[in-house]
């Protein structure tokens, strides 16, 4: 193989394959990006057996010889960011690769890369698609309440359920509860069955930074096992997460004397992390009392120290007071921006609270046993 690339365009290819490349393994060679130059294209697939993906590279690209390669993701990134040269060859032999630039030569041992496993492509017929805005919010909306470390190995992971023209993540860890709804368009009658799709936490991760804005649409296929992903030049595979998601609707609250407060991010999460200035890893319980047009938040803490912190809202009724881990609202508001307008619903001290926008989110909080 030999080829020519411009520096710039193959460090962004290779740090997003690289960043699916395991940094330690049992089996070295997944250390490695495989590389392909083809018809054309440079293809690059990177895999750590749970996660893998494949990148093509079309632009800035030039194929003298055609063949393949397994480029060390250590040695290979750090040639990448520390070359100064606009254009790079890479090419192999029998002793290994060589990449050469203006001033700079580098020769790094090379692997058979017939021996890197299979990363699959995309070679569906029934899958969804999903605007690419659309999805990136919705795993960062539901992925950070996800537990992956819960004995209950089904919650470390977003639970995916896609219809014929809706798609519904959710996470949860099961003290708090993230879902997001969004138009999708299902395609060849695609669609998922029972609470089993899955994808782990580190997996939705990686998918989420692979996907640029500049697509307006991925395409999303489910598999009894595995989910794929597919851009104009990606694919990314991930297995699913064994097991059964809870039924995640039996959580979500559905109360007709419900108190609904319209709120702002901004205001509530100034005042929140005042508040929360007296907390500790032990403590983290503020009370949040609804009353004669005020929101209060009280934390106190031995050793620490006092808080109270007031806020106006619109709610004149009986007092409620609600105690929560300050960490799970303070979750809801950093996926939000400060702008952004939301219905704070409360029914009783014991009763969950519904924070809600009107874009399909939803965010369901337990209240913690009162203390004090």
């Amino acid at each position: 193989m030999k080829i020519s690339c411009q520096r710039d365009t193959l460090t962004a290819a290779f740090s997003l394959a690289a960043s699916i490349a395991p940094a330690r393994s049992p089996k070295e060679i997944l250390q490695n990006v495989k590389v392909t130059a083809a018809g054309g294209k440079l293809t690059l697939a990177a895999t750590d057996m749970e996660v893998g993906i494949r990148l093509e590279v079309t632009e800035g690209v030039e194929i003298e010889v055609e063949g393949a390669a397994l480029l060390p993701v250590q040695r290979t990134g750090a040639i990448l960011r520390e070359s100064n040269d606009e254009t790079l060859t890479i090419e192999t032999d029998e002793g290994g690769i060589r990449v050469t630039g203006g001033r700079s030569k580098f020769k790094l041992p090379g692997g058979n890369p017939d021996e890197f496993p299979v990363v699959d492509g995309f070679d569906e017929d029934k899958y969804h698609v999903v605007p690419t805005r659309l999805f990136r919010e919705m795993v960062r909306r539901t992925v950070f309440a996800t537990d992956s470390e819960s004995s209950r190995y089904a919650l470390g992971g977003v639970l995916l359920e896609l219809d014929a023209n809706r798609v519904i993540a959710v996470g949860t860890d099961g003290r708090r509860l993230a879902r997001m709804e969004g138009k999708g368009e299902s395609q060849g009658g695609h669609e998922t069955s029972g609470m089993s799709t899955i994808v782990p936490t580190r997996a939705i991760q990686l998918i989420e930074r692979a996907l640029n804005d500049k697509e307006e649409t991925v395409d999303i296929a489910a598999r009894p096992n595995d989910l794929l992903l597919r851009t104009s030049t990606a694919v990314i595979y991930s297995r699913l997460v064994e097991g059964r998601y809870p039924n995640w609707r039996q959580v979500f609250p559905t109360r007709e004397n419900a108190i609904q407060l319209d709120m702002t991010i901004g205001p509530l999460f100034a005042a929140l992390r005042q508040a929360a200035i007296v907390t500790d890893h032990e403590s983290r319980g503020i009370d949040f009392t609804f009353a004669d047009g005020t929101l209060k938040l009280e934390a106190s803490t031995a050793d620490i120290g006092e808080s109270q912190v007031e806020l106006p809202i619109a709610y004149d009724g009986e007092p409620i007071t609600l105690t929560m881990d300050h960490r799970y609202v303070a979750d809801f508001c950093k996926v939000l921006d400060s702008e952004t307008a939301f219905i704070f619903e409360i029914e009783s001290g014991n009763a969950p609270a519904l924070l809600s926008t009107d874009d399909g989110y939803g965010y369901v909080i337990m209240p913690m046993a009162r203390d004090r």
